[in-house]
């Protein structure tokens, strides 16, 4: 399948603000890539497709999930709409015939993140959170960082952002976040970590 394809079928399936957003995730993971030397092709269809099993209403995600053997942690029960990127993954494996296991991790992990998250992964991830759609408190301080952070610099601070924000909300927090936290500061031991 094109990506001219791809684009038709995502617009049919998703809904009009769902598709635009995939849009500019797409053209923000492209420059990430770009400027990280990432693989441009692998980030514009992650981008892309990453959240191409939002086609599933909200209800549905937790049988879509069972169907296809994704295990379903607690957490995930709690809240199935952290199903959609596992979900996506197999969609886009499925339906849209990506076989690279770098685009569908970077799929698979574009919500929670996780451990030893690729350039790719990190990337898509991201591009999620400061595609120019994203209106939210702190988008622009990210957004900064873009264009002068390293990589694991802007994932820290958009990992640091995002459990705040959960944590604040007195939501779930996702260990595989707290994982990928941690681990970036064990790595490189950015902002002055002991």
């Amino acid at each position: 399948m094109t990506i001219e394809e791809m684009k038709r079928e995502l617009a049919s399936r998703l809904g009009e603000k769902r598709y635009k957003h995939s849009l500019g995730v797409m053209d923000t993971a492209v420059l990430l890539a770009k400027r990280f030397g990432v693989d441009e092709e692998k980030a514009r269809l992650a981008g892309l497709l990453h959240d191409c099993g939002r086609e599933y209403p909200n209800g549905e995600l937790l049988a879509e999930a069972e169907r296809r053997g994704i295990p379903i942690g607690p957490i995930e029960r709690a809240m199935p709409l952290l199903l959609h990127a596992y979900i996506g993954a197999e969609r886009a494996r499925e339906f849209y015939k990506v076989e690279n296991p770098e685009i569908l991790q970077a799929i698979s992990r574009h919500t929670v993140g996780g451990e030893a998250m690729t350039p790719l992964d990190k990337i898509i991830w991201f591009a999620d959170m400061i595609e120019p759609g994203r209106a939210y408190p702190g988008v622009e301080k990210l957004r900064k960082l873009f264009r002068e952070a390293a990589l694991d610099e802007m994932i820290l601070e958009g990992l640091t952002d995002s459990i705040l924000f959960v944590a604040q909300g007195g939501r779930l927090l996702h260990p595989m976040t707290i994982l990928a936290r941690n681990e970036i500061l064990l790595k490189g031991k950015p902002h002055g970590c002991p």
